[in-house]
């Protein structure tokens, strides 16, 4: 009802023109939003205009949403996003703190296939208290977000969560 359109690409991205022809952003997801423009008065138009309609609060300049923090660099026009935190609490979370770091996240020598499947009972039984599914989910999330060059290897290890052996870990 206040002018903006659906995105195509995006369902949690609206579009609107502003009045010197520049784009108005409202990105929302779930109850976090953001709303993105060249001026600063026409956003705090739409933010009284949305109040009137949902309650929420206006918490500033966004500096973190959904796991990303997010910087700027207003004179050079610069905008940062980073998963550095978010990769932390991961990485403390399954208890990888100590994982070595590496420049190419998958190896090209190394091949999964379905031929390291557990093949004993015991590895199987083993794996059932590795939280492999979670973990690759995690790493989806910061792939699609902000680390898209572990796309590769996230699609390789998410081929086999269904019965993930050791060498996968």
């Amino acid at each position: 009802s206040i002018g903006f359109s659906k995105s195509d690409e995006d369902q949690c991205l609206f579009t609107k023109t502003a009045q010197d022809r520049s784009p108005i952003f409202l990105i929302i997801y779930v109850d976090d939003m953001l709303l993105s423009g060249r001026h600063v008065g026409e956003l705090a138009d739409l933010v009284q205009q949305l109040w009137l309609n949902f309650a929420m609060k206006d918490l500033g300049l966004a500096r973190h949403i959904l796991g990303m923090k997010i910087s700027r660099n207003r004179n050079r026009r610069q905008l940062f996003w980073s998963q550095t935190d978010y990769i932390g609490r991961v990485l403390e979370r399954f208890n990888m703190q100590s994982a070595k770091s590496a420049l190419t996240p998958l190896p090209i020598h190394l091949r999964l296939s379905q031929r390291d499947f557990p093949t004993s009972g015991s590895e199987g039984e083993d794996m059932k208290s590795v939280p492999y599914a979670p973990t690759v989910g995690s790493l989806m999330y910061a792939k699609v977000t902000t680390q898209p060059d572990i796309a590769h290897v996230v699609g390789v290890v998410s081929r086999f969560m269904h019965n993930p052996g050791l060498s996968y870990w």
